[in-house]
C-alpha cells in the first residue's frame, strides 16, 4: 500500500528528530495542525511547503510522494561530456547545518589525480569510505542524479548527485 501524506511527513519528521510541537513553531502553526496533516485530515498550506522541505531535509518531490528513480543510465547518445557535470555533494549534519558543495567534474577528477580525498574539500568525515574514482567510473558509464547516501553513526545525512 503506497503512503499516504500523512504517514511519509510523521516518518519525515520523526527522522529529523522533531516533534510535532517544535515543528509547528519553527512553520508558524499549532500543533493540531501537524497533527491533522499527520493523520491526513487536512494538508499544509501551499506556502509552506517549501519551508517545511527545507525543515524536513527532503526535496519537494520527496515530501510530496513523487517517486522517481533515485540514479539512472542515460543512453550514450545523450550523455553529456563528464567535464560538463557537476558533483553535488548534499549534507545535512546531525546540528541541523544544511551544506551543498557544488564541484565540476573536471576539478573532482582533476583532485584526485593530484590525491586529494573528499573530505579536505567538504570538511565532513561521512565521506572518507566513498570511492570517488569509482563514482567517476560510474558516471563515465552514463549514471546520473543520486549515487551515494551516507547516513553517518553521528546522524549526518549525506547525498551525492552528479548532473
Amino acid at each position: 500500500m503506497k503512503e499516504t501524506f500523512g504517514q511519509r511527513f510523521a516518518r519525515l519528521r520523526k527522522q529529523r528528530g522533531l516533534k510535532q510541537e517544535e515543528l509547528a513553531e519553527k512553520v508558524g502553526v499549532s500543533g493540531q495542525a501537524v497533527s491533522k496533516w499527520e493523520n491526513d485530515a487536512s494538508m499544509p498550506d501551499v506556502s509552506l511547503l517549501v519551508p517545511l522541505s527545507e525543515l524536513l531535509g527532503v526535496s519537494l518531490d520527496e515530501l510530496l510522494g513523487k517517486e522517481q528513480p533515485i540514479a539512472r543510465i542515460v543512453p550514450s547518445e545523450e550523455r553529456k561530456n563528464i567535464n560538463e557535470m557537476v558533483l553535488r555533494v548534499r549534507v545535512d549534519s546531525a546540528e541541523g547545518d544544511k551544506i551543498t558543495v557544488n564541484l565540476p567534474m573536471a576539478l573532482v577528477k582533476a583532485g584526485l589525480k593530484m590525491g586529494m580525498k573528499m573530505p579536505q574539500v567538504s570538511g565532513n568525515a561521512a565521506l572518507e569510505d566513498i570511492d570517488f574514482q569509482e563514482v567517476i567510473t560510474l558516471v563515465e558509464a552514463g549514471m546520473v542524479g543520486e549515487i551515494v547516501t551516507v547516513d553517518s553513526a553521528d546522524g549526518d545525512h549525506v547525498r551525492i548527485f552528479v548532473e
